[in-house]
């Protein structure tokens, strides 16, 4: 049996001085396979992006493991995180945004813009290559946050809600862009999302976790098959009925969300 991808065990993690500690996870146990897009849904304050940034590396738990397993490439970079906020550096063309972790690992600067421009194309920016990001609009900055993940090509892809910032139709539309690309390089991912709807349309499995402190609540398997479409996916009525199953999963979560902060 091949080993996970990513394996997190019993990992616990509080924020605070004492007495004023808030413990963020509290025994989060999940493994994730090579190539699978599992996505976390669960209640404001669960801690989703907290075990996120453990797997990323830019907090440390504070008891339980995580282990990663190590890629055959030991020059390819472990994983790449997408933010809500596309991070793109005001003072970069768009290219160079692409182009800024090829740069980092020493790539030079004709490689760079040989692997940096198929994705250009992919995502419908070529034409944008020298523009500013003030220069461009939320969707388009969204594209390029995305662009600059996949052509570093990281083992592990963290995204957290990167999407949430957006309307409605350029969601839609960067959801079955992400589905395009991922599809083509089957990268392992960890995904947050709020959305119900966007789990179902972007993952493998979905893991619905308790109110603080988060915890695994439920895993669910998503067994639409791929290549999909976000938005033709939401008209098949298997969609509305297991969205509903979910939600039936976190209301009570939700609610006890809800009670903490009014505390």
């Amino acid at each position: 049996m091949t080993p996970p991808k990513i394996r997190m065990q019993g990992l616990t993690k509080a924020f605070g001085e004492r007495g004023k500690r808030v413990v963020a996870l509290d025994d989060f146990t999940l493994s994730v396979a090579d190539g699978e897009f599992v996505c976390l849904v669960g209640p404001s304050g669960c801690g989703k992006t907290t075990a996120l940034r453990i797997v990323a590396g830019l907090e440390t738990a504070d008891s339980g493991t995580l282990e990663v397993a190590p890629g055959a490439d030991r020059k390819q970079p472990q994983n790449a995180m997408v933010f809500q906020e596309h991070g793109l550096f005001p003072w970069m063309t768009v290219v160079d945004n692409v182009a800024y972790g090829l740069e980092m690992r020493g790539v030079r600067k004709r490689a760079r813009r040989e692997q940096v421009e198929p994705f250009l194309e992919m995502i419908g920016l070529a034409r944008f290559r020298h523009h500013y990001p003030r220069q461009l609009s939320g969707g388009m900055r969204q594209r390029v946050s995305l662009a600059r993940a996949f052509v570093a090509d990281p083992e592990i892809l963290l995204m957290d809600e990167p999407f949430a910032a957006l309307d409605a139709q350029n969601t839609l539309m960067l959801q079955d862009e992400l589905l395009r690309i991922w599809e083509g390089s089957r990268k392992t991912v960890l995904y947050v999302t709020h959305g119900i709807d966007e789990a179902l349309a972007l993952g493998d499995r979905i893991v619905v976790m308790t109110a603080q402190p988060g915890r695994v609540k439920a895993i669910v398997p998503v067994d639409f098959p791929r290549p999909r479409s976000a938005a033709e996916l939401r008209g098949d009525p298997k969609f509305g009925a297991l969205q509903l199953s979910i939600w039936r999963m976190l209301e009570d979560e939700v609610r006890a969300a809800r009670a903490q902060a009014e505390a």
